[in-house]
């Protein structure tokens, strides 16, 4: 409410000194209530709620008769033609204050429902996924318990690696499901830090390494340090999951590479790999979470692309906006923006 009143405030004093100043420059006041209901227009816009923009309206109305209006400093509604003047503008400007909160709750309502249909469909694949390898840490273990004496050691191996690889894509999938309840445990707000970016980005290659170590990562990025506005945690796991995606979607990969362009007001991060590319045919829903097990993926637990629909919710959280294509040069890159720091030029 705070925010609101001085909000109202300053945009009400701008609107008058405006109108102090083309005073002495133009014989007419007849731009004046213009300038006002402009005010208005601007507040609604700002504060949240139907009383700024309504109390705006009013106070206008009756700031423009005062000071605006001869004679000056003086409220005076008897003046020929000023009743029905002042009556409309009261009229305009309360309309556009109710018109402009209509829209932003219409908005939000929008924002809501797409912000639940996600979740739905982040949860419901979540559950696809999980599934899949706890039936398979399940089989394989009851094997080990019921069959142990009459198992060869290179089959309980071949087990245990197998529970092992299952637990670990259920620990990924655990912290994709965390970092969707980070981002929504406040609102959709995230907690913003200045971080190196070199930093985030060599933070998840590390993690990533320590379940793919036989994948080559590359990774190009400008000497100067690059300071980022972010959650570091939430865009690791995006970093994370995109390589992820390359050696579990790309099909004769043999490298990763990380590649950073700086632009204006923000950074360019792109993982590409030299794997058999996307699907011409799922490019425009890669990142919906829903796409079914395709013939090029390594693992079909894999086929939801979960992963994918995390990144993408993160982006967005952050400003961001992503985007997939396939390379002329062979395989596919996913690319990403994050906002600079203040400090970061």
């Amino acid at each position: 409410m705070k925010k609101s009143f001085f909000v109202t405030a300053g945009i009400l004093g701008i609107a008058a000194a405006v109108c102090f100043l083309l005073q002495q420059f133009v014989s007419t006041d007849t731009h004046v209530p213009l300038i006002f209901v402009m005010a208005v227009l601007c507040i609604s816009g700002f504060t949240e709620g139907y009383l700024w923009g309504v109390g705006a309206s009013i106070v206008a109305v009756f700031a423009v008769n005062y000071a605006f209006t001869y004679p000056y400093f003086r409220l005076n509604f008897t003046l020929t033609g000023y009743p029905l003047t002042f009556i409309v503008m009261l009229t305009v400007s309360i309309s556009v204050s109710t018109l402009t909160t209509r829209i932003k709750k219409q908005e939000q309502i929008r924002i809501e429902i797409e912000r639940e249909k996600t979740r739905s469909n982040l949860l419901r694949a979540l559950s696809h996924d999980i599934r899949t390898p706890l039936t398979s840490i399940i089989g394989d273990s009851s094997v080990l318990l019921e069959q142990n004496a009459d198992l060869r050691e290179e089959e309980k191996t071949m087990l245990l690696s197998d529970i092992r690889q299952e637990a670990e894509w259920l620990n990924r999938m655990v912290e994709n499901l965390l970092s969707v309840t980070r981002i929504d445990g406040d609102g959709g707000a995230i907690k913003r830090t200045d971080e190196l970016l070199e930093e985030v980005i060599g933070s998840a290659v590390s993690r990533f390494e320590k379940n793919h170590g036989d994948v080559k990562i590359s990774i190009d990025i400008p000497d100067k340090p690059l300071l980022i506005s972010v959650d570091p945690i939430l865009i690791e796991q995006v970093l994370l999951n995109l390589m992820d995606n390359c050696v579990y979607h790309g099909e004769g990969l043999t490298e990763i590479r990380i590649s950073v362009k700086v632009l204006e007001k923000e950074i360019e991060v792109g993982v590409f790999d030299d794997g058999c590319g996307f699907p011409e045919e799922v490019l425009p829903h890669l990142f919906d979470g829903t796409l079914p097990f395709l013939k090029t993926d390594r693992h079909a637990r894999s086929g939801m692309r979960i992963g994918l629909s995390v990144c993408r919710s993160i982006v967005r959280a952050h400003g961001g906006i992503l985007f997939a294509e396939n390379r002329k040069t062979g395989g596919a890159g996913v690319i990403f923006t994050i906002p600079l720091s203040e400090y970061g030029n």
